[in-house]
């Protein structure tokens, strides 16, 4: 097979990109490295039929000329990241929009099979016990730019089950619950590798509003392999599928946790969402998954809990430091 995967530079991206590969697939990544990076993608360089193109899902024209030859597409790319959205609202809104509109448009007109990755953020504000698939969606203001995001993914899943309902084209759309692991970088507002990151280097942990918020993470390691398994399974054509983790953590909780298993001494300091993100900015306060709908289709079930996580993080994070730490000659 031979699989296009936009955003494939990316954190979930890069860890398809290997299951593909490992697979015995052909993979051929679009992506403009804006949140991406190719050091991501070093250990596939040498693969059969590994290629990277740097290039922007906005370009009508290269979409199309990738996907008339590919067998299978993953649409990840995406303007990612609380900062990225609220500091880049217009760039944000055009990429997550016309990228995929562009993309799943492709893989109709070619006839290929597609997946779209969406999010929890189309849940809103809703903090129902275990969110499922066809739950109503909570958004506040849509002059908010905090949920431009979440607007702009809920019209990427109608696209893409419209296109899919009316040309018969197989097409999955996988809501992403919290996903981590290695690669992810906090940059861009991750919680988790910005604690990491922060403990390690014996920095205050910064936790925004009250940490009394919650989640649940899933292991990259876990939803991976079992999107792949949806792109598989005929009866989850045309469908919204949850993924993510079973474990529920307040965001002081995740602090703790990531403080004790770095064996660290930073402190645990709070900071206001308006100091953090801006005046106004909006949370839920919590979002949990309900992933029966996975389980029932693919048998999904998550095997790595928050400790597996965090450590898996911390271990990449200081085999980076040793890499780049100079050698006697």
């Amino acid at each position: 097979m031979k699989a296009v995967v936009t955003g494939g530079a990316g954190f979930i991206g890069s860890h398809l990109c290997d299951h593909l590969v490992a697979q015995g697939h052909e993979v051929v990544v679009l992506d403009d490295l804006s949140t991406g990076s190719p050091e991501n993608l070093v250990q596939l360089e040498s693969a059969p039929g590994f290629r990277l193109v740097q290039g922007d899902v906005l370009d009508r024209d290269l979409v199309h000329d990738l996907v008339a030859e590919a067998d299978t597409v993953f649409h990840l790319a995406a303007a990612v990241g609380v900062y990225n959205i609220v500091d880049n609202p217009l760039r944000s809104l055009r990429i997550n929009l016309h990228g995929t509109e562009n993309v799943v448009e492709a893989a109709v007109a070619h006839r290929v099979p597609y997946m779209v990755a969406s999010t929890s953020e189309v849940y809103g504000k809703n903090d129902a016990d275990g969110l499922r698939e066809d739950d109503d969606r909570i958004y506040g203001s849509p002059t908010k730019s905090r949920w431009s995001y979440a607007a702009a993914k809920g019209l990427d899943e109608l696209v893409a089950y419209v296109h899919g309902s009316e040309s018969g084209v197989p097409c999955v759309i996988t809501r992403f619950f919290n996903v981590v692991g290695p690669r992810q970088t906090g940059r861009y507002g991750m919680v988790v590798p910005r604690f990491v990151d922060q403990a390690l280097a014996g920095l205050p942990v910064t936790v925004y509003g009250t940490g009394t918020q919650r989640r649940c993470f899933g292991s990259v390691y876990d939803v991976v392999p079992g999107l792949l398994r949806l792109m598989d399974t005929p009866a989850a054509y045309n469908r919204a599928v949850n993924l993510g983790g079973h474990e529920e953590v307040s965001i002081k909780g995740l602090a703790d946790r990531v403080v004790e298993l770095t064996g660290s001494d930073s402190e645990i300091v709070y900071i206001d969402y308006d100091q953090a993100y801006g005046e106004g900015y909006e949370d839920m306060q919590r979002r949990y998954p309900d992933t029966s709908l996975a389980r029932g289709l693919v048998g999904y079930e998550p095997a790595r809990d928050l400790n597996d996580i965090i450590t898996s993080i911390v271990e990449h994070r200081r085999a980076q430091e040793t890499a780049t730490v100079p050698q006697p000659a």
